[in-house]
């Protein structure tokens, strides 16, 4: 998907960003569609004077870090340190052909829940650098193909 759009800055980093896609999954967009993103945690630490994320206050007895920084440690650990390149490169190879045996079937929900794990498993390789430019190619091909195809 690309688009045009606007960046909204609070003290010095962005909390909000529109974009109007004019494109999406390879299709022209008429009407244009909008989308709006936004920072929660950036926003709040704005209001709570706070300087990082992890010292936010959630609900007056635990911190952000409280909640979410032994996920963060733990998935960072995993992409970066620990996942498997050879297992998620087969399991990218698992997902896309059974994404394309459910396309076969008539099949477009399952087959874009495959493409979706062919997506999260492709970020994986490439957070632990396993992806050369011509594999990406590669990569976005096959899943650019599905997708139009669900």
């Amino acid at each position: 998907a690309w688009g045009l759009g606007w960046e909204v800055w609070l003290d010095g980093q962005e909390i909000t960003q529109f974009t109007y896609f004019q494109q999406a999954g390879g299709q022209v967009l008429d009407p244009v569609s909008v989308e709006i993103t936004y920072g929660l945690e950036r926003i709040t630490m704005y209001l709570q004077g706070r300087r990082e994320v992890w010292s936010i206050d959630v609900d007056g007895r635990h911190s952000y870090a409280d909640l979410y920084r032994t996920h963060e440690v733990e998935h960072s650990r995993y992409n970066f340190d620990i996942a498997d390149i050879d297992r998620l490169h087969q399991m990218n190879a698992l997902y896309r052909a059974e994404a394309d045996r459910c396309l076969e079937q008539g099949l477009v929900h399952p087959a874009h829940d495959w493409v979706i794990r062919q997506s999260h498993t492709f970020n994986l390789l490439d957070s632990r650098g396993a992806i050369g430019v011509t594999e990406r190619a590669q990569y976005f091909a096959g899943m650019r193909r599905q997708a139009r195809s669900v």
